[in-house]
């Protein structure tokens, strides 16, 4: 589970630092779709660049950015479209299926996305909501398997690890996506994580089933520790989707506008930091690729531990189930918001003037939602 977050993320993010080859700033007159291939002209007046300019050859888009905003977002638009479905069709079919499916699509159109490029933008959004869309049915159905696999004391350790495999992703791609670019050129960007995630489908497909009782490889004490700390927990028989109930529950929209406020900040950093700190702080790509991986190395590791400490302050009664999850959310919220307010003082303290559509600005806008949700969160009951 692990490995699927860590190939499915940095399928999502692959673009964002492949951009930054992919789009020319500098010509502005070309049309939209125009592409460029082999070395600038000023290559050939300067030999001992000639190497370095060969090496990352490849196509380069006149994208505007109101472009390439569109190019980025369309992703989470496929992600929309397929969460709430995905989720509830993963409980009838099974995770293994739906997550294995999406992953597979997902890699396959990672791969493609290059020749994508050279067709026109409108390929590259029909591929990228696709991508989404196929992201989306993986993503949700984690959370399946995860209600017939993880004993509640240690679910929420089990997950922390496994999603750890986002902010790990995260940092890996930025890292050496830029070192990629400039060593092999961008397309090779796609293909490496594209050509990962099949290796990962190909592992899935092999080694996961949907509950313990069918894994042919777990010991008995094994499979007896799951099954009977999992029958300690109520349930309830399928029924239908309670969509009048879920619109009047207070705690749901809480934690909607908590996850909105949180996802809102990891999107703008993970999509925009390695362009704003190449285009406005003029950084080469392979530096800026590793100063934009640094905030997801705390990320996973603050996940891994918060997921110990979870388990821990329940296994200790120290705190209840549901003292712990509003203790983590509001710490959550409330750091996120305290630190893009540091972030967008420190910018504007800064002699450089930050562009219209700068990273601080972005940030700003969820400040408000986020405190808001931790305070609708300290009133919830459940």
């Amino acid at each position: 589970m692990h490995f699927s977050n860590f190939t499915m993320i940095t399928q999502r993010v692959s673009l964002s630092i492949a951009i930054i080859a992919m789009v020319n700033s500098t010509q502005q007159h070309d049309p939209p779709n125009a592409s460029t291939e082999g070395p600038p002209i000023d290559a050939l007046h300067h030999p001992n660049r000639s190497s370095e300019v060969f090496k990352t050859r490849a196509s380069v888009y006149q994208w505007s950015p109101e472009t390439q905003g569109i190019i980025f977002s369309s992703i989470s638009y496929g992600i929309i479209l397929t969460l709430i479905p995905s989720g509830y069709l993963a409980g009838i079919f099974g995770a293994k299926q739906m997550l294995g499916a999406g992953l597979l699509i997902s890699s396959l159109l990672t791969l493609f996305t290059p020749l994508a490029a050279d067709f026109g933008v409108i390929l590259v959004i029909v591929i990228r909501t696709v991508q989404g869309m196929a992201q989306g049915m993986a993503w949700t159905g984690q959370f399946t398997i995860w209600a017939k696999w993880a004993p509640p004391l240690e679910r929420s350790k089990l997950t922390s690890i496994a999603g750890s495999g986002a902010a790990f992703g995260s940092f890996i791609i930025l890292c050496v996506g830029g070192l990629i670019s400039q060593a092999l050129g961008w397309p090779f960007i796609f293909y490496i994580f594209g050509s990962i995630g099949c290796i990962c489908c190909l592992l899935w497909y092999t080694m996961i089933y949907d509950d313990p009782m069918h894994h042919p490889c777990i010991s008995a004490r094994e499979k007896e520790h799951i099954v009977s700390s999992l029958a300690q927990q109520p349930s309830s028989p399928r029924r239908s989707v309670p969509i009048k109930a879920m619109v009047r529950c207070l705690p749901l929209w809480a934690i909607f506008t908590g996850f909105f406020s949180h996802f809102w900040l990891c999107t703008i950093i993970i999509t925009y930091l390695p362009t704003y700190i190449s285009t406005v702080l003029h950084v080469n790509m392979r530096d800026s690729g590793v100063l934009s991986s640094l905030p997801f190395v705390a990320a996973a590791s603050c996940t891994i531990l918060g997921g110990q400490l979870a388990d821990f302050l329940l296994s200790k009664n120290l705190l209840s189930l549901i003292g712990v999850r509003k203790l983590f959310s509001s710490l959550d919220t409330q750091v996120s918001s305290w630190g893009s307010q540091g972030d967008s003082g420190s910018l504007q303290e800064s002699s450089l003037p930050p562009p219209l559509d700068s990273l601080s600005v972005r940030i700003l806008s969820p400040d408000g939602v986020m405190c808001f949700s931790c305070l609708l969160l300290s009133t919830c009951s459940v």
